[in-house]
């Protein structure tokens, strides 16, 4: 199964449900202009609901694009976690050249579709590989979003592409966590650096980051804790990791990613926020988007912060997580095809 297909099968109830509720507006609208009529004998058959239906009832019912179909588009979108800011300037791009005109559920979502790949498209960036040896990749985020399994992913992705890499167990306060980055290390035939469970991290850091030198390690990665309930000790244990790292290589960690969960919805905004100030964060990787009906959260980050998005996951398999395709996930997200955008 493509990994496209993963993504419009698994990732997005969402879409199903900004389909639903487009038909629901225009057909209301249709239903509206309809004419009355007296008898039921004399009264126009109303189509079958669906594609089908509407191929036999002729063509697809159309609603003018006003001011109340633009309020409405946009609670659309904002039930769909792409937060106010966002959708209202994704209904105001929609309008241009096209208020006041009547337009189908397929001629909006393809709209629709176009206005959220421009804006995914600036952030689409895969993870960037450096001639440093070893390039260290730090990575973040608040524990359950995903880190571990997304590092272990990500190694086995590049040392199947020909990198060498060692992955350091940097949330030494997590024994599960551990014992998971080792068994993706044992399947990716990748070394897991490991320290007593309550050790420094820093410490650990420093040893991985000497070791994988000694060795001629390509790739670095760090997993870090997420205890954000006890932000003050976080930011500490960060900046002296930070620190240790820097005193071996002034420009360590060369990335560092902010792995966050889809389900938490606009409560990613506030981890970017938090972790921005924690670390300077420098690409995004968003996990889950099977587990959630509201995946346009990642619209509102891509649209406020800028960071590059590296990575998106919908399942549990090492291929389930893939390089961010900004037009794929628009018509994943809306069910738009970009193709027959009508500009």
């Amino acid at each position: 199964m493509s990994f496209f297909k993963k993504l419009k099968d698994r990732m997005f109830k969402s879409s199903s449900r900004l389909e639903e509720g487009l038909d629901a507006l225009v057909d209301e609208a249709a239903d509206e202009d309809a004419p009355e009529n007296a008898s039921d004998n004399t009264a126009p058959a109303k189509p079958e609901p669906g594609l089908l239906g509407r191929v036999i009832g002729g063509s697809a019912p159309r609603r003018v694009l006003d001011d109340d179909m633009l309020e409405q588009l946009e609670d659309l979108l904002i039930a769909a976690d792409m937060g106010v800011d966002t959708a209202g300037r994704v209904t105001a791009n929609l309008a241009e050249g096209r208020f006041g005109r009547k337009m189908s559920v397929p001629e909006i979502k393809s709209a629709l579709a176009s206005e959220v790949a421009r804006i995914m498209e600036p952030v689409a960036k895969p993870l960037p590989l450096y001639a440093a040896r070893p390039q260290v990749v730090l990575v973040v985020g608040v524990n359950g979003a995903g880190k571990t399994t997304t590092i272990g992913k990500l190694a086995s992705q590049f040392r199947a592409a020909g990198k060498s890499v060692m992955i350091a167990a940097g949330d030494t306060f997590r024994a599960a966590a551990v014992e998971q980055l080792q068994v993706w290390g044992q399947r990716a035939g990748v070394p897991v650096l490991t320290a007593p469970e309550g050790s420094d991290p820093a410490s650990l850091a420093h040893d991985a980051l000497v070791q994988a030198r000694t060795e001629g390690v390509d790739l670095l990665m760090i997993d870090t804790a997420g205890r954000l309930q006890n932000r003050t000790d976080l930011m500490e244990e960060l900046a002296k990791i930070l620190r240790v790292l820097r005193k071996l290589d002034p420009d360590a960690p060369h990335n560092t990613l902010l792995v966050l969960d889809a389900t938490t919805g606009q409560n990613a905004l506030n981890q970017v926020e938090i972790f921005r100030k924690l670390a300077d964060v420098s690409g995004l990787v968003m996990t889950k988007l099977d587990g959630t009906a509201r995946g346009g959260v990642l619209v509102a980050l891509a649209d406020r912060f800028g960071l590059p998005i590296h990575a998106i996951g919908v399942g549990e398999q090492i291929d389930d997580l893939q390089a961010f395709d900004p037009e794929e996930f628009a018509q994943a997200l809306i069910g738009g095809d970009l193709s027959g955008t009508d500009g």
